[in-house]
């Protein structure tokens, strides 16, 4: 038996093993956990509700601007709940939010259209909070890099994976367009528990954890303040880098299906799958080998060479495609990974080092949180724009023309950020690892 010994229990059992068991299953707990959660987020926009309509509006957009309106006011919330709470209370926070997304989605079958809009948005509600509770169990440890690339490529795979078990169940299974997510939940429940029996055997950071990446604490209104004092500006510019990246990200994830058919993939639903396998390893293996460098501001500034890096990626990429000059399946995987790279560094490097460089003693929920409430607000912006000021402008072309943008932006404001950080660190004449 695994846990032979009766006096030792799972995560004690876990604290004894070699470090490269213990990352692998603190790893895939948070892996499982929050593709698990992607199942119960994602799934509804595999369908395209064709011909239905909500206030003349294309009822599709309207069921992702009305989760998305959810999903950012948890971001909203995230930014206080999440960075308060204690350790003891986030298996039973996960517990309760995936419970209240899955009955939503219930009521979302059972109600009729257009009605059963409104439940996308409590399902939304909780789901906000999830990820930074998960990570919560692996930030400020010395392979953080690590376990938040094994946690983030989830991102990548997650997205695709359970909008292919929607249109299977549609298309194989004849389930309706309304009762396919929550279908499409049910069937990741099994692995959802397992991920998070998993999140409960891992142990806390240990002492040599906190004397690398400084102690990470609950934090209270007056130290978020406090924390807005000392970095404001350095905040406004990482935030507005994350709000282009996001507004990418959710064009390129939400319309998926569409924007593949546009290229001529209508009828081969696991390019969903396929395409994002070698963007998420190839993200996977850049993340997670930033373990070996020690030096926190090494890593900081490295991070932004990378967000630098991809945004020359995602115009030279585009400017390919439109003269033809690589196919449409490799400008998709390409524009994949110069979108995961940066998107995945700030969950699991820039501001990870950013707090272990300046040894704030914080957690890292709240500015991701205070990026992610700007990233998702950002999008629902985007897409009102998209519907009423240009309603009738392809998807493909604003997609593109969305690409050079990022790009652009990305890469100027990389450029101000690293002149922030070495001003700040001349400043205060900081000499931390």
């Amino acid at each position: 038996m695994l846990f032979s010994n009766k006096s030792l229990n799972p995560s004690e059992w876990l604290q004894k093993q070699h470090k490269v068991i213990f990352m692998l299953f603190c790893g895939m707990a948070c892996f499982i956990t929050y593709c698990s959660m992607y199942a119960f987020r994602k799934p509804f926009t595999a369908a395209t509700y064709e011909g239905l309509t909500l206030w003349g509006v294309d009822y599709k957009m309207m069921l992702i601007i009305f989760q998305l309106f959810g999903y950012t006011i948890s971001k909203f919330l995230g930014i206080k709940y999440v960075s308060e709470m204690p350790a003891t209370k986030r298996i039973l926070a996960i517990l309760f939010l995936m419970g209240m997304a899955w009955i939503s989605l219930f009521l979302f079958a059972i109600t009729p259209v257009p009605y059963n809009a409104g439940f996308l948005f409590l399902n939304g509600l909780p789901l906000g909070l999830i990820w930074g509770i998960v990570f919560s169990f692996i930030e400020g440890r010395r392979q953080t890099e690590l376990l938040g690339a094994f946690m983030a490529s989830s991102f990548i795979v997650s997205s695709g994976l359970v909008k292919a078990v929607g249109l299977l169940l549609m298309q194989k299974a004849g389930i309706s367009e309304e009762w396919m997510p929550f279908i499409a939940g049910l069937v990741f429940i099994p692995l959802l528990l397992t991920g998070i029996w998993m999140l409960k055997q891992i142990p806390k950071p240990d002492a040599e954890d906190v004397k690398m990446r400084s102690p990470r604490e609950p934090m209270n209104g007056e130290q978020r303040i406090d924390f807005i004092k000392k970095f404001g500006p350095g905040i406004f510019i990482a935030v507005v880098i994350y709000i282009m990246l996001t507004i990418f990200r959710d064009l390129r994830d939400n319309f998926a299906v569409e924007l593949w058919s546009a290229l001529g993939y209508a009828n081969a639903p696991a390019i969903l799958v396929y395409a994002e396998i070698p963007v998420a390893l190839s993200v996977l293996i850049i993340i997670a080998s930033m373990i070996v460098i020690k030096h926190n501001r090494k890593v900081l500034h490295l991070t932004l060479y990378l967000v630098i890096f991809s945004g020359l990626l995602m115009l030279l990429m585009t400017y390919l495609f439109n003269y033809n000059l690589i196919s449409p399946a490799l400008w998709m995987i390409m524009l994949g990974f110069a979108l995961y790279l940066p998107y995945i560094a700030f969950h699991t490097m820039l501001f990870e080092r950013w707090i272990a460089h300046f040894k704030y003693r914080g957690n890292m929920g709240y500015l991701m949180y205070l990026a992610d409430a700007g990233g998702y607000l950002g999008s629902i912006l985007v897409l009102l724009y998209k519907n009423f000021g240009e309603k009738n402008l392809d998807w493909l072309i604003f997609f593109r023309r969305t690409a050079f943008q990022t790009g652009i932006v990305i890469i100027l404001l990389s450029i101000m950020l690293i002149i922030y950080f070495i001003r700040k660190e001349n400043k205060t004449q900081t000499h931390l690892a």
